[in-house]
């Protein structure tokens, strides 16, 4: 029997046209069922969210994640069409709090509709074709995209422009889509899972640069955020002129989560320097393993409204 694919379209590029040089909203969405016909599934969709993805919240995003708890005794596998400046934020969201053996899929496309080698259609069968795949079950939540899959957890958005935007540092894709097959090359590691949803906690995101100060943090703690995301430098290191508002922050009681602002490597605690890795460790920083600045941020959200001690966010923010 064939498989029951339910996609759920969101908005964004791939459901966008070209006029006059502008990129807006299409009156039809152009990625629709008339267009798969020949593959063997049958395919429901819904709209339950229409936005261009920066005005994509937490909020939208939990709706999708309940949508698919509610429809997943009745489908397969889901596909998630997506604008692609916050898709692998949707999509890391989406894998820490579903934890399903049906196939979820997130795409999306570069080029709207109309414009000359569009992606968007091209990228929403082979998704379809990704989740119809028994071999895409227990993976947790996949991007695609020409011709690659990838982790939620690894992938980042690369170019502005170029349709193989889509990459993952470190890592690279764990499977690939040929003419007539789909192929997985790399098991997928356990991640982390929060069965509590609680979106009450605002978490910041600061970029280190030559010269930071404490202007940012002190904002933080007069807005009474509950934790910070640290994009540092190379391998984890920030201008001591920041110091003083971070220790401020600290001494506040929100938690502080640093990653690099490299896509490539991990953070540590290896230059014994004020502001260095070695100091930011001894005040009570939590380092984290690889993860960008932008999913760091929603994993702190998540975990910050599961009640976690900073002792168990280290722990966490280790894997």
């Amino acid at each position: 029997m064939n498989n029951k694919i339910l996609a759920i379209h969101t908005g964004g590029t791939i459901s966008m046209s070209t006029s006059d040089g502008l990129i807006s909203s299409a009156k039809e969405n152009p990625v629709t069922l008339d267009s798969t016909v020949d593959l063997d599934i049958r395919l429901e969709e819904i709209y339950p969210v229409k936005k261009p993805s920066p005005h994509m919240t937490l909020d939208d995003m939990l709706e999708i994640r309940d949508i698919i708890l509610d429809k997943r005794n009745s489908f397969d596998g889901f596909v998630i069409t997506h604008g692609t400046d916050t898709l692998e934020e949707t999509a890391y969201f989406l894998d820490l709090v579903l934890d399903i053996p049906e196939p979820v899929i997130v795409t999306g496309a570069m080029r709207s509709f109309n414009e000359i080698g569009s992606d968007g259609l091209y990228n929403y069968i082979s998704s379809l074709r990704t989740a119809m795949d028994s071999s895409s079950r227990d993976r947790g939540v996949l991007v695609v995209f020409n011709d690659e899959i990838h982790t939620a957890r690894n992938v980042t958005k690369t170019h502005t422009s170029n349709i193989a935007t889509f990459q993952s540092p470190n890592h690279g894709p764990i499977g690939f889509l040929t003419k007539d097959s789909l192929q997985y090359h790399h098991q997928v590691a356990h991640q982390d899972q929060f069965d509590e949803v609680d979106l009450g906690y605002k978490v910041g995101l600061i970029k280190a640069h030559a010269g930071l100060d404490g202007t940012f943090f002190d904002a933080l703690t007069e807005a009474d955020y509950h934790g910070l995301v640290l994009e540092a430098l190379g391998q984890g290191n920030i201008p001591p002129s920041a110091l003083s508002g971070l220790q401020k922050v600290l001494d506040h009681g929100i938690d502080v989560v640093l990653v690099s602002r490299s896509f490539n490597g991990i953070v540590g605690s290896y230059y014994d320097y004020e502001g260095g890795g070695h100091d930011l460790a001894g005040r009570g920083v939590i380092f984290s393993n690889g993860l960008n600045g932008q999913k760091a941020r929603i994993k702190l959200v998540l975990a910050l409204g599961n009640g976690l001690s900073s002792s168990e966010l280290a722990e966490i923010f280790r894997h």
